[in-house]
């Protein structure tokens, strides 16, 4: 996006404004199968806009104000007649603000959707029934007026646990160094996973329906995919590092609709419980199987990954 830096008075000036945290729920009803369709998104909105004289001489007349900005995001959700994906609207409303405004440049939204999944009851699909899962999907668009334009999803706290094919050797040891060394442990992390698309423009953006619902969904089953491994044999993990890296170069092998990718997967720790004493050495002893579960603090370990010549 252009620099939206300005000289002003002498000193170099950069502001923008919009609304934060607004939450709208949106229902879609099938009249064909009666089966309903539920998002809820949690909406943030940046405008970049040459409404300098707001600040530095009390005249208002080319601010946006931050209520219509609101009220917007419930009308453009109205006027969405079909199901459409968290990015799709995000670019939506990115085209709204700098089309129909002509002092804002550029906008950035932020959108992130609550895990809401439709129930299942005995074993069927309920058509209108849903449960909050874990994982958040979350998007940012960010578009100027010339039409130059950023496309970001990404996952928020997606709980993996595996309780073996872990260990953790040969790392630096020094009078500081409590840790073992284990081939044995249990891994656990909450990833969060944000990833830009290789679109640069709205004309490459495909029409295709629920498009980005889909890569949403392609790109979480690689990440948990490669985690895991194999549902018998598993796949063994030297270190969170070397599981990330699997990860992130497996999206960009399966994804080629993915630019590069960022993780950040911190280590959720699983303390082995032992507690023998003098009277009874076998009271509680360690064998693989009772852990104190602890998330404070635990390791930090993240990192990215592009294709030669792609922007992050």
């Amino acid at each position: 996006m252009e620099d939206e830096r300005k000289l002003v008075q002498g000193l170099n000036f950069e502001q923008k404004h919009g609304k934060q945290r607004v939450r709208v729920g949106r229902v879609w009803r099938d009249p064909t199968s009666g089966s309903h369709h539920f998002v809820e998104w949690n909406v943030g909105i940046s405008l970049l806009s040459n409404c300098i004289p707001s600040y530095v001489n009390d005249d208002n007349s080319d601010i946006v104000a931050t209520d219509t900005i609101k009220n917007t995001v419930y009308v453009k959700a109205k006027e969405c007649k079909e199901q459409l994906a968290a990015e799709d609207f995000a670019i939506l409303l990115a085209k709204h603000f700098t089309s129909f405004y002509k002092q804002v440049t550029g906008a950035i939204v932020k959108i992130v959707e609550k895990p809401w999944k439709r129930v299942h009851v005995d074993g069927q699909p309920h058509r209108h029934g849903f449960e909050l899962g874990s994982e958040k999907h979350v998007t940012e668009v960010v578009l100027s007026k010339s039409g130059a334009l950023k496309v970001t999803s990404g996952i928020e706290d997606l709980a993996l646990l595996k309780t073996t094919q872990s260990g953790f050797e040969g790392f630096i040891r020094d009078k500081y160094t409590l840790l073992p060394e284990t081939q044995e442990r249990l891994l656990a992390t909450a990833v969060t996973a944000t990833w830009r698309y290789a679109f640069d423009n709205l004309h490459g953006i495909p029409s295709k329906p629920l498009y980005f619902t889909e890569r949403y969904a392609e790109v979480r089953k690689v990440i948990i995919n490669t985690f895991f491994g194999p549902p018998n044999e598993g796949v063994y993990s030297p270190s969170v590092q070397s599981t990330l890296f699997q990860i992130a170069k497996a999206v960009l092998n399966s994804c080629p609709h993915v630019s590069s990718i960022q993780l950040k997967m911190p280590n959720l720790h699983f303390l082995p419980v032992n507690l023998p004493n003098a009277q009874n050495p076998n009271l509680v002893k360690f064998a693989d199987d009772v852990y104190l579960p602890t998330d404070e603090p635990h390791g930090s370990i993240e990192a990215s990954l592009s294709r030669l010549h792609s922007k992050m």
